[in-house]
């Protein structure tokens, strides 16, 4: 954030994403390390992973039912002699004589000799014979080595973040651990000598601390390691003794609170001499930012209202802290607007919380695509209250000073 002469206009909110942006993305060189596969859920996969066998890896039924040769049901109804019965986990090396049957069950192996399995339902068992009701051919309910996938063939390819169906995956061929990236650490510091912890009794002029819930529960949300929470009084020693102790672990910090032009701005006080940049951002909630650098670790530091913190992280945080995390990118829509927006300030670009409209009137709610949008609260930084019943930000552009009811908007979804 480069300071601007008098009557220049704040910065505007796509070159100071960028600046955000190209400090986190050296963060996508993070350290790897090998974890169980058990406990590989959610982690980034550092490199592909290719199948060390064959899946499946023997001959296996599909169906609880008969192995046979399928010239002996070729006509059909036809008895065959029993000639033993294969269970899964079996050896399954006993070949199946020519004229004969041998019951099998799903997953066992099926008899060398054998090519084809009649299910249960198309059979019926007699004293030392089955009667096929209904002939197969060859192949029918017999899986063969390598269908699934072959030996070297690619698994999952690096950079996935792991589902169940990767953790399934891995654990089918075998593998016990994987490499994958370290997760970007996180650590917040909220700031104000008015916020106390919920739960505690207020005293006048007092608020609940909302923000350092709020923000370890985004990064969270977003792949984010949160390794430390903590709450700074607007006294400079306990911020930067904070500070500090976040910096020895964390990969990005992130602090509310402290940043305008006030007296007792703690966050700009103790980092603009350490080279911190701070001013503002043409954006409205969130327009006061500040971005430092400290022992190497980027700190990000956004406004205290509860409702400018949300918004900044979801605008300039978000989307690159998805992307280290290999998480998919935000969802944009473009959607009518319900209601008009009477008024925007002109020159900020205004972040509004809305309500997403699915289905008709007097239809149930749908659950497919949305069809409009509509403001779910007034503009105002401090109502947080107001913005859980919002799921997306409609994103009014700076030059725009109203919308009519109807117009096209564009909207993120939270």
């Amino acid at each position: 954030m480069n300071p601007r002469p008098a009557g220049v206009s704040a910065e505007p909110v796509d070159d100071y994403r960028d600046s955000i942006e190209q400090l986190l993305r050296p963060l996508a060189a993070r350290t790897v390390e090998t974890v169980a596969v058990a406990s590989a859920l959610g982690r980034q996969l550092a490199e592909d992973v290719r199948s060390p066998i064959d899946l499946p890896v023997f001959r296996n039924s599909a169906m609880d039912g008969y192995a046979v040769r399928a010239e002996s049901v070729l006509v059909a109804p036809v008895t065959l002699p029993l000639a033993g019965v294969v269970a899964a986990g079996a050896a399954g090396r006993t070949p199946l004589p020519r004229g004969a049957a041998m019951k099998v069950m799903t997953g066992a192996p099926v008899p060398p000799g054998a090519d084809c399995v009649v299910p249960v339902e198309d059979a019926s068992v007699g004293d030392g014979t089955v009667t096929i009701e209904r002939g197969r051919s060859a192949g029918e309910f017999v899986r063969e080595p390598g269908t699934d996938v072959r030996t070297g063939d690619l698994l999952v390819r690096a950079g996935a973040r792991l589902a169940p169906r990767h953790v399934a995956a891995l654990a089918a061929v075998g593998l016990s651990a994987v490499a994958v990236f370290r997760a970007v650490r996180g650590a917040v510091i909220t700031t104000g000598d008015e916020l106390v912890a919920a739960g505690k009794p207020l005293r006048p002029g007092q608020i609940y601390n909302s923000n350092g819930i709020a923000l370890a529960a985004a990064l969270a949300a977003n792949g984010v390691e949160v390794v430390s929470v903590a709450h700074s009084t607007d006294d400079p020693a306990r911020f930067r003794a904070l500070l500090s102790a976040a910096t020895e672990h964390a990969d990005v910090v992130f602090t509310s609170g402290g940043v305008s032009k006030g007296d007792f701005e703690v966050v700009k006080d103790v980092l603009e001499p350490m080279g911190g940049r701070f001013g503002s951002v043409a954006m409205q909630p969130g327009g006061p930012q500040g971005l430092t650098v400290v022992d190497g670790v980027p700190v990000l530091s956004f406004p205290g209202n509860p409702v400018s913190t949300m918004v900044s992280f979801e605008v300039f945080a978000r989307p690159i802290l998805r992307h280290l995390a290999g998480l998919p990118t935000v969802d944009t829509y473009e959607l009518p607007l319900v209601g008009a927006v009477p008024r925007s300030p002109e020159g900020k670009r205004q972040f509004l919380r809305g309500k997403l409209i699915r289905g008709h009137p007097g239809e149930p709610p749908a659950q497919g695509q949305p069809r409009a949008v509509e403001v779910a609260s007034g503009p105002g930084s401090h109502l947080v209250a107001a913005m859980a019943q919002a799921d997306v930000l409609i994103d009014v552009p700076a030059e725009v000073t109203a919308l009519p009811a109807g117009a096209l908007v564009r909207v993120w979804l939270l």
